[in-house]
This record gives C-alpha cells, structure tokens and sequence, in this order.
C-alpha cells in the first residue's frame, strides 16, 4: 500500500499542532507507522519540541516553507521512520502559507518520484480572526493583505474546520458555517475541537475519501501575498531559565504570556500566534496566545516544580520583528527579576518572512 500523505493547513494559531497530535495518536492506536514533518521561516521550531516531547517521531523543514524548499520537504519525509517508510505522513505547513494545492500536493502528485495515496486537504479556521474576516469588520486586527492570505487558504481548501467548537457559542458557530457556505460553496465544513476531540470523527473519516481532492488550484497575486506575510514580525527563541529554589512551571509560562499580552494590547499589535513552550526534566508544558481579543491559556498544563527549565518562545504579531525582540526581551527580563529567576537567551531571531518563490508550482 502506498504512504497516505496527510496535510494540515490553517492560519497561524488555528489550531493545527493539536490537531496533528490527535491525528498522529488515532493512526498509531490503529498500529500505523506515523511521521510528522514540522515547518517554519526559521530554526528552533516549538512546534517540533511540542510534538517530540509527546513521544512522536518529527522532522522538521526549518528556515523556509514547503513551497519554496519542495526538496526539503521530500528528504525529511524519507528521513523519517529509522529506514522503514512511515504508513501515515502528517504535515504542517507554515500558518502564514497559501497556494499550496499547486506547489505542495500537485508536485507531491506528479513531480515527486515515490507515489503517495494524497488525503484531501483541509484546512482548520480560526475563529478568533476568521468571523471577523469573514464579515469585512475593519477590526479584525490584521491589514487587508494579511486577511487576503487567510482568504486564499480556504479557498483552496478540499473542507474546513470549524475549531475550538467548545470555546464557541452554538450561534457564532452557526455564523461561521453559514459566512464560509455562502462565500466558498461545495466545501464540507466540518465542526471539532482538537483539544477535546469532540467532533474528531468527522476528521477522520473525510481524511479516508479519495476522489476529486487536491483539485482547487487558484490565481495568487504574489505581491499581495508577499507583503501580507511581511506585514507580521516573526521571532524564535531559546532561553534557559533557572533558581535556586524549585519553580511551578505552570506559572512561570502564564506570568509570562500575560505579560507580553499586555504589551501586545498596549502597542496595539495584533497577535496572530504567541506560543510559549517549557521543558523541564520531568515533564513540559505549553502557553497559547491566538489573538488579543481572547487572551492567553494553558493548553498543556504540566504541574511540574523545577529549578531548571527550557524556555521556547515563538511569536507571529502583527508589528515591526524589532519591536518584538524588544517586547519579549524586557517582559523576560522583568519575569524573571519578579521571580528571583535567572535566565540566559541561548538564542533569538527576529524578522519579516522574504517573498515566497515557490520550487514548483503547478496551477493546471
């Protein structure tokens, strides 16, 4: 049987790192073979720490998007699996990507030399931003060349997700449906949420059609396109924190979330994903901001006590990269003095995506 090659698209802070554990955990309870291939503009993915740490095994394609570093994408697929091919292959694009039915899944259908059973593409919403899009409220957070990219990601989609349904209203979910149905018609769209797994079923069973999938390739104004992901400050780090007493992880994470929260809220600089990740020895937990609007949480509490921890900090906001490095830089330095922490940046970078040139690109 030929790999299944599965691809999880979605805006940043959607929702599709949850989404593809939960993926990785139902193919493994049917005994598959799972590889997952993490994708970011740079090194240092959270994304990857987050999904090694639950046990998965995970390739990365760092410094540059599927779509400009095709042959990247293609070695590290045939990297993973310790020389057996993985049954069930589980992608993540770069939330800030689009046009990827023509330059990811058609090549990977008829340029790419080792055949693959290709899933249909969804691609998960986001509703903190995406019903304000959707409605055209000038509010949304973002400029118009920004949501122009969250526009095209559903377009090309073969379904959507409706995520985070346990954080919704009934009625806003409703909106939600109602808003993509009238503006992308003939596309399933689905209702889950990834942190519970309720509605999860759905996912699963639309991933095991074949047919007609991977179909919608679309015209792209790349300039556009260009200057909305340049629009957004990006910034990885690595910091090292540590004390003489044990520390609650858990809070140290959430104390510094919200701190950068305030900042982003102060400046007015839209967060578009604030994703902050501690590893200690024993255990490791995650922080999430997905928009100013709602605020930060806890998706993975970890209740550990440390002295030392591993602190990962990748933000995508909608302000100038040194601005960014400057909020995240003070809010640490200010944490850690309220604490009694020390800590030690081990590496930062901060910039704007450069212009997306894509390796292939087949839109027949």
């Amino acid at each position: 049987m030929k790999p299944v090659y599965i691809m999880v698209g979605g805006f940043l802070g959607a929702g599709k790192t949850t989404t593809v554990a939960r993926l990785a955990r139902h193919y493994l309870q049917q005994g598959k073979r799972i590889g997952i291939v993490t994708n970011d503009q740079t090194t240092d993915l959270v994304d990857t720490h987050s999904l090694r740490s639950q046990g998965f095994d995970v390739g990365e394609v760092a410094g540059s998007c599927f779509c400009c570093n095709f042959d990247a994408l293609t070695s590290t697929v045939e990297g993973l699996g310790e020389g057996k091919f993985p049954e069930v292959i589980i992608a993540e694009p770069v939330g800030s990507c689009t046009d990827l039915v023509a330059t990811v899944i058609r090549p990977l259908m008829e340029v790419y030399g080792v055949p693959l059973d290709v899933a249909p593409y969804g691609v998960i919403l986001k509703p903190s931003h995406g019903l304000r899009i959707l409605k055209g409220d000038e509010g949304s957070g973002f400029s118009p060349k920004a949501n122009y990219i969250f526009r095209k990601q559903i377009e090309e989609a073969d379904f959507v997700i409706i995520n985070r349904i346990d954080e919704l209203p009934t009625e806003q979910i409703d909106e939600l449906q109602s808003l993509i149905e009238s503006e992308y018609p003939g596309r399933p769209v689905l209702r889950c949420s990834a942190k519970t797994g309720e509605g999860f079923d759905s996912v699963i069973e639309i991933l095991s059609q074949r047919g007609r999938f991977g179909q919608r390739v679309m015209d792209v104004d790349y300039d556009v396109y260009a200057e909305g992901e340049a629009e957004l400050g990006w910034l990885n780090s690595q910091v090292t924190v540590s004390s003489q007493t044990a520390f609650p992880l858990d809070d140290v994470l959430m104390d510094l979330i919200n701190r950068l929260h305030a900042r982003l809220v102060a400046t007015d600089s839209e967060a578009a994903h604030l994703k902050v990740i501690g590893l200690c020895e024993t255990s490791y937990a995650v922080a999430n901001l997905v928009s100013n609007q709602t605020g930060p949480e806890l998706s993975l509490a970890s209740a550990a006590k440390t002295r030392h921890a591993n602190v990962v900090v990748n933000a995508r906001v909608a302000t100038d990269p040194a601005e960014l490095e400057k909020f995240v830089r003070e809010e640490l330095d200010h944490m850690c003095q309220d604490r009694q922490l020390t800590h030690e940046v081990v590496s930062l970078q901060s910039f704007r995506p450069g212009r997306p040139v894509p390796t292939h690109r087949i839109n027949s």
